[in-house]
């Protein structure tokens, strides 16, 4: 194997469009209302996709992000929590 360099490969960059936002919070919340603003509208000018899950229907969410709420994943993986900066989900998102 000497002199062999080993293969590098480039992770595909994902356009906005292919991405997932994921905005976990609960009814009442006045954070998650400020934090859905923001990722409504980042997602509406990168046109990626967003869905919003209640953490009080889902036991495993309520178990893993409770304390933190909202919670903000992109693509399944924890970006943010509490507030969301539009410029920081802007620059995640078209990566």
């Amino acid at each position: 194997m000497e002199g062999m360099t080993p293969l590098l490969r480039r992770k595909e960059k994902k356009r906005p469009a292919d991405r997932m936002v994921t905005l976990i919070g609960k009814p009442g919340c006045h954070l998650c209302d400020d934090a859905q603003a923001v990722v409504e509208k980042v997602c509406a000018e990168t046109g990626a996709q967003w869905e919003k899950k209640d953490i009080s229907q889902d036991e495993e969410l309520y178990r893993l992000h409770w304390e933190q709420i909202p919670v903000v994943l992109v693509d399944g993986e924890q970006h943010t929590f509490w507030r969301v900066n539009p410029e920081r989900l802007r620059r995640a998102l078209e990566g």
